[in-house]
């Protein structure tokens, strides 16, 4: 009997045959040797391989880099339960099963080469055509707190801006950050790319990325982490894309659809388990509907502490760190029956957040937490909130949100904020688009570089070529 395979069916086959051929023994065991696969024992051989490949990208066109982009999509659904297990292993933070709908997120809705089409003027002076070039080699940064899918992002996004990539991962992830990038170039050159379009060094340290940092061929940075890496990325004279901290207020006034806003409040900040800067990270609620809020909140499945479990939970929780207080590595992105047995409570993993009163100037509201444990916060009225938001937020400019039925309000609001990302009657996680909002989604929401929610015209130089008096092809 003869089997009918379809030209379709054919070409998945031979996919799998190369990616077979090319993976050997990793496929079976992630490894890390010098230049396997963009893996490089030296940032300085791991930095020339990306710009060799950058010399070699630069005959391709932007199809092409569909094409490499689409296979790293590929990557990012083939793996993605594997890839989520491994970070909460090596990491300790979040819950697996976010983590895939958060690759999910990135191969469907990450920018891609469809936001660098140019734009034409024409007059009677001539014509201008402007368009996007590649700085080169980009330099990154990645977080522990989403490890591959900022990478997996941040890749697809850069690549598609025609640039060649060399990461310092976060120590805490480096071997699933380095197996990212090995498989990510495996399945490049089975669709006839470039080898080292990706590369990381394989143990990264503070001093690899200073190396990365200064050195002369990384003609951009792009660094999503805390405000320190930042501000060292700043130091050095050459153009950053940076995403630094956040501490999303959310304000709930009397005329709020409070069902709505306990669900949605619920379904974002719990959503692995608070580690997303755009997450909720505190919870300011007018007088008037504040106990009927505590209730509804409390109905959404989480659970109610009083003032002195906040403090105490708060006291191990939370450390002072310069002017600001921050979540201690060890309770970050905790489920919330973790951070329960601080307090000798046993509950159930599946409860999505701690939650309980405090006032306006409680560590819990200054820091951004990072865990599933959120504040809330009494007003007296609209007004107080609105003041009491933009405190807390500390002028990060990052993201804000507000439930009201009054637009006028939310108006007022948006306009004192001035944060990158505002969301009006909806959980803050909404704001990136993607899977739960609209629009593109990124995981570089770059507030202190300006940039916002990037795509790859964030990672590209604007060129302008102009033709005098010639290329007008219709009259005046």
């Amino acid at each position: 009997m003869q089997v009918k395979i379809s030209e379709q069916e054919i070409q998945d086959i031979v996919r799998r045959v190369v990616e077979d051929v090319m993976t050997g023994e990793l496929k079976s065991s992630p490894t890390m040797a010098s230049g396997d696969w963009g893996v490089f024992d030296d940032m300085n051989d791991a930095i020339h391989a990306a710009h060799a490949a950058f010399l070699e990208y630069e005959s391709f066109d932007i199809q092409d880099r569909k094409r490499f982009i689409d296979a790293v999509r590929r990557v990012t659904l083939d793996f993605k339960e594997e890839f989520s297990r491994m970070a909460v292993e090596q990491t300790g933070m979040g819950r697996a099963e976010h983590k895939i709908t958060k690759h999910i997120n990135v191969a469907k809705h990450a920018s891609g080469v469809e936001f660098l089409q140019p734009k034409a003027w024409s007059g009677k002076n001539g014509m201008a055509l402007e368009e996007y070039a590649p700085w080169g080699v980009i330099g990154n940064i990645s977080p522990s707190t989403h490890p591959s899918p900022t990478m997996l992002e941040n890749i697809i996004s850069q690549l598609s801006g025609g640039n060649t990539i060399v990461f310092n991962p976060h120590p805490v992830a480096k071997k699933l950050n380095a197996y990212v990038i090995q498989r990510c170039n495996q399945y490049i050159v089975s669709e006839g790319g470039p080898k080292n379009l990706v590369t990381c060094v394989a143990d990264p340290t503070l001093e690899s990325a200073q190396v990365m940092f200064g050195h002369p061929l990384t003609k951009l940075l792009s660094v999503t982490g805390g405000p320190g890496v930042v501000e060292a990325a700043m130091k050095f004279s050459k153009p950053v894309v940076a995403a630094g901290p956040g501490n999303p207020p959310v304000l709930i006034d009397e005329t709020a659809d409070l069902k709505l806003a306990a669900a949605e409040i619920t379904m974002s900040a719990s959503f692995d388990n608070n580690i997303l800067c755009i997450a909720e990270k505190e919870i300011f609620v007018v007088e008037s509907v504040f106990n009927e809020f505590m209730r509804l909140f409390q109905a959404q499945g989480n659970k109610k502490l009083i003032v002195s479990q906040m403090d105490q939970l708060g006291k191990k929780a939370l450390e002072l760190q310069g002017k600001y207080y921050v979540i201690s590595r060890h309770h970050v992105g905790k489920n919330a029956n973790l951070l329960a047995r601080d307090l000798g409570m046993k509950l159930s993993e599946e409860v999505p957040l701690l939650f309980g009163e405090t006032d306006k100037d409680h560590p819990w509201v200054v820091a951004e937490q990072m865990t599933s444990c959120i504040p809330v916060v009494r007003v007296k009225n609209f007004e107080e909130g609105v003041e009491a938001c933009f405190k807390a937020e500390h002028g990060f400019e990052h993201t804000s949100s507000i439930f009201t039925r009054d637009m006028n309000r939310a108006s007022i609001f948006a306009r004192r904020m001035k944060t990158d990302v505002l969301v009006i009657n909806g959980g803050s996680l909404r704001g990136n688009g993607g899977l739960t909002g609209e629009g593109y989604f990124s995981h570089t929401i770059a507030s202190p570089t300006g940039q916002g929610i990037t795509n790859p015209r964030d990672f590209c130089r604007r060129r302008r070529i102009m033709t005098a008096h010639s290329l007008r092809f219709v009259g005046s």
